[in-house]
């Protein structure tokens, strides 16, 4: 039997969904809507206040079975990024890779792929719940963020969390790169975690490699894939947009919470 708390995300989840599809439907025309977006800023804290109403930030998303996962794990936005950098590290087959933190931490850091694979890692059988309104389930393992972030030792100042991937997401711009960022909270939640595998295999280029975040409470959009590196921020003001995110910046909400 489903406890009440998870039917509440479920009823969040498909209002969510159904305002994402029609979202991505129309972002060319109203992510130039001035007013539509300033709506959708302001919408947002109202997601996240009515999100914490009917479940706790610390709640842990539903984990499935084996027999649940999806026999294919769908992919969507960036398949193969056409940056050389990264084209560069597929064809040493991630050797070369480093993934730096830096900004308001004690001690900055670079891990290769091989020294966070030998970190301790976690393991979960999640949903992956899209914008466009579709759903898969897959199994992923990766080093905890929390982890990570117990190595670097965030300054008292830090907020946020930003996610720098390597895929750029319009040509011609001088940095479209997608990024994304969490709150402390979930970036200390135990199921948010650095993602190198998928459903017991090297995770696959189209699906994020050689990393991805999973962030499990909330939509599919703030699961970074292809992350190169990762910043502590006390605010957003000087990256971008000023909202936190590629497709924050384009209007979608900062807070995802399902």
């Amino acid at each position: 039997m489903n406890s009440p708390s998870t039917g509440r995300r479920r009823i969040l989840r498909g209002a969510l969904a159904a305002a994402g599809t029609m979202l991505l439907s129309a972002c060319d025309k109203l992510s130039h809507n001035e007013s539509f977006v300033n709506f959708l800023k302001s919408a947002q804290h109202l997601s996240r206040s009515a999100h914490k109403a009917v479940s706790a930030r610390k709640a842990m998303a539903q984990e499935f079975t084996e027999a649940d996962i999806a026999p294919h794990f769908r992919s969507n936005g960036t398949l193969m990024p056409r940056d050389e950098h990264y084209r560069d590290l597929v064809r040493g087959m991630f050797m070369d890779y480093k993934l730096k933190i830096d900004g308001l931490v004690e001690t900055p850091a670079a891990f290769s792929l091989a020294e966070l694979r030998a970190m301790p890692s976690r393991t979960q059988i999640t949903r992956h719940d899209c914008v466009e309104g579709w759903s898969a389930i897959g199994k992923w393992k990766g080093v905890p963020l929390a982890h990570l972030l117990a190595q670097v030792k965030p300054l008292p100042s830090a907020k946020y969390v930003v996610f720098r991937c390597a895929d750029s997401m319009d040509s011609g711009s001088s940095d479209s790169t997608y990024y994304e960022s969490v709150d402390l909270d979930d970036a200390y939640h135990p199921q948010t975690i650095l993602a190198y595998d998928l459903n017991d295999a090297a995770l696959p280029m189209s699906n994020g490699a050689p990393l991805r975040a999973r962030i499990e409470r909330q939509l599919g959009y703030k699961h970074a894939k292809y992350v190169m590196r990762i910043e502590l921020v006390d605010s957003f003001d000087k990256i971008r947009g000023g909202n936190g995110g590629y497709w924050e910046d384009l209007g979608y909400e900062w807070y995802a919470g399902i």
